[in-house]
């Protein structure tokens, strides 16, 4: 039997639109909750207005748990369909959350955005839409909620539905579903609503199912980028760590930025014998032919090269108290290749908090600001966007010794 694929998704909405309701309602439905935390739940609920049992106060209880050092953490926190496990990332601190995801400590591979059908899109909804744009995701779940505060009309989702869908055209995003929900009572979360029998899609969970998991590195096509070449015992070996797909003895493959091609010799790991190494080992390599070889060499296979070139469109994370100006030379560094390069423009300048944006066209970017950039390096670089291999499709600049800013490509 195929072991299941876990999914992680980034739930964003507005503060009033009942993210934390529905986070709750999530893993209430699908008994993905302790009993006792059941029981914490409903006994916070007894007296309050409504029989409903008050899901926004197990996402505080679990928050308050997380920042006392208690265990359970949201972006740990699993919940199961009979499909795969789940693991919600939540982003209340954006800048935390943009920064989790370039270093690599949160990797959402889907995001669900949450909008209330009375409010409409809020300032607030168009700067998370930014943050899903952002940061590269292509599969995105629209929830409408509190249907119920509208009397479940369909004109009143389908008002909504238009306007976020207007307003993703203009950004690029592309909604997979658009679904009307009440996460209050549990309506098109888990289960169907009598109460919208005029909605004809899936539910919530059905359409996360649908979603898929991320290509993993190793089903992709090989890429190793080489981080240095040692002399052992008269040879010349390449040592590095596979970022995606897997490389063997007697391979072919193709050196890049420049372009030759030479054969593998041999795999060389410390006291093992191997003859094929896949992603995240970390290993030498000899080769037949003589080859040039050095720190920032990029090996992969012809035919399926990442992309050579010398700009990119990224965003990034301005990490320094001193500001950046457009006028100044910095270096980069991308997986193991490194080189000098500058921004030639700032498309963008956005506050990483509220994610609203400061400045278009602008000249600098300050600190923990977000900025929508191009970027042009003065060697060519072999890249990929952030969402096809983490590796290749992130970076740093450097001022000095200082790591300066991170950054994905998109």
């Amino acid at each position: 039997m195929e072991d299941k694929k876990t999914l992680n998704f980034v739930i964003v909405g507005h503060v009033d639109h009942g993210k934390s309701t529905l986070i709750g309602r999530l893993f209430f439905d699908t008994d993905s909750l302790p009993y006792d935390k059941i029981e914490e739940v409903k006994k916070a609920s007894e007296g309050r207005a409504g029989a409903e049992i008050e899901f926004a106060f197990l996402m505080d209880h679990l928050r308050e748990e997380r920042e006392q050092g208690v265990t359970i953490d949201t972006a740990q926190t699993f919940f199961k369909t009979p499909k795969r496990d789940y693991v919600i990332i939540d982003a209340p601190g954006h800048v935390e959350f943009v920064k989790n995801m370039i270093t690599g400590a949160s990797q959402a591979e889907a995001a669900l955005l949450i909008v209330d059908v009375v409010e409409g899109v809020a300032e607030q909804t168009k700067r998370h839409a930014n943050l899903i744009s952002m940061l590269g995701l292509e599969q995105i779940i629209v929830v409408i909620n509190k249907m119920d505060e509208v009397d479940y009309k369909e004109e009143s989702f389908n008002r909504v539905k238009r306007d976020v869908g207007d307003f993703f055209s203009n950004t690029g995003l592309k909604g997979d579903y658009y679904i009307p929900i009440s996460a209050l009572k549990g309506e098109n979360v888990v289960s169907h609503s009598n109460s919208m029998r005029w909605y004809k899609g899936p539910t919530i969970l059905a359409s996360l199912d649908s979603l898929e998991n991320r290509v993993l590195p190793e089903d992709k096509s090989l890429i190793f980028p080489i981080q240095d070449v040692y002399k052992i015992y008269g040879n010349r070996v390449a040592v590095g760590r596979v970022e995606a797909g897997w490389i063997e003895k007697n391979m072919k493959v193709k050196i890049l930025p420049e372009g030759t091609k030479i054969k593998i010799k041999s795999i060389e790991k410390f006291n093992e014998e191997k003859n094929r190494a896949v992603a995240g080992e970390s290993i030498g390599i000899t080769t037949e032919d003589p080859a040039f070889l050095q720190r920032g060499s990029v090996l992969c296979i012809e035919g399926k090269e990442p992309t050579i070139t010398k700009s990119f469109e990224a965003n990034l994370v301005w990490l320094s108290k001193e500001a950046f100006d457009i006028n100044e030379r910095i270096r980069i560094r991308l997986a193991t290749q490194e080189t000098s390069g500058n921004v030639i423009s700032i498309k963008k300048r956005i506050n990483s908090s509220s994610l609203e944006v400061l400045e278009e066209d602008a000249s600098i970017i300050k600190n923990l600001e977000i900025g929508d950039i191009v970027f042009e390096t003065k060697n060519p670089i072999a890249i990929t966007k952030f969402n096809d291999i983490q590796e290749l499709g992130r970076f740093v600049l450097v001022r000095g010794n200082d790591v300066v800013a991170g950054g994905i490509i998109t």
